[in-house]
C-alpha cells in the first residue's frame, strides 16, 4: 500500500496518520477487528514483522483479504486455540492425524487455525520451530502470526487477494466454503476502513 492508503487506515483507527505500519498501527487495528489489548500488542509484534516480508501489505486488497480471513478464523482475533475439543479431526487422515488423540493435539491454533499434524509439521519447518512436537506454541499470537503468513504465502493467497476472488481463498484455508457470508461481512469492514 502507498502512504496515502495507509494514512487513510491509520485515520481510520484513529492514530497518527505518519503513513508508517508498524506495531502501534497494528494494535490499533487489531484492537478495532475485536482483540483485547494484550493480544492486540502481541499480534501486532508479529504483524509488523511477518505481514511486510510475506507482501501481504503491498496492495490494499491483500491487507484485507488477510485480515477478513483471520478475523474469521479467529472469532475477531479473540481465538487462538479453536473452542471445540478437535475430537471432531480424529482419524483424519487428510490431515495428517494417523495416531490416536491427534484430532485433539492438532486442533486449530493462531489467527489462522492451522489444522492437523500434516499442517504443523509442514509449517513447523517452514518456520523453523517444532510445532509437531509442541503443537501448544501455534496458539502464541506472535508465533501464529508468522505462521498464519507463511501460510498465506506457501497457499498462493496474494495471488486470489489481488483478484479479489473471496471464495477461492476461503476454499485454500477453509477447505470448503465454511462461514463465507461473514468472511465477506469482515472484508467489507476492511475495505471500508481502506478507503
Amino acid at each position: 500500500m502507498d502512504q496515502g492508503q495507509i494514512k487513510r487506515l491509520q485515520s481510520a483507527i484513529r492514530v497518527t496518520a505518519d503513513g508508517i505500519m508498524g506495531r502501534g498501527s497494528y494494535t490499533a487495528l487489531f484492537l478495532r477487528l475485536g482483540a483485547g489489548p494484550e493480544r492486540a500488542a502481541e499480534l501486532a509484534l508479529g504483524a509488523a514483522v511477518h505481514v511486510p516480508a510475506a507482501g501481504i501489505d503491498a496492495t490494499p486488497l491483500r491487507f484485507a483479504h488477510f485480515f477478513a480471513q483471520l478475523g474469521h478464523e479467529s472469532d475477531g482475533f479473540r481465538a487462538m486455540e479453536e473452542y471445540a475439543s478437535g475430537a471432531a479431526y480424529e482419524g483424519r487422515a487428510d490431515l495428517g492425524n494417523t495416531q490416536p488423540g491427534d484430532g485433539k493435539r492438532y486442533k486449530g491454533r493462531g489467527p489462522i487455525q492451522i489444522t492437523g499434524r500434516a499442517n504443523y509439521r509442514d509449517f513447523g519447518r517452514r518456520i523453523g520451530i517444532d510445532l509437531e512436537s509442541h503443537p501448544e506454541i501455534a496458539a502464541v499470537p506472535s508465533i501464529g502470526m508468522l505462521t498464519a503468513c507463511t501460510y498465506w504465502t506457501v497457499r498462493g493467497l496474494n495471488a486470489l487477494a489481488d483478484a479479489d476472488d473471496v471464495e477461492g481463498i476461503t476454499r485454500r484455508i477453509n477447505g470448503g466454503l465454511n462461514g463465507l457470508d461473514d468472511r465477506k461481512a469482515r472484508l467489507a469492514v476492511m475495505k471500508g476502513l481502506l478507503q
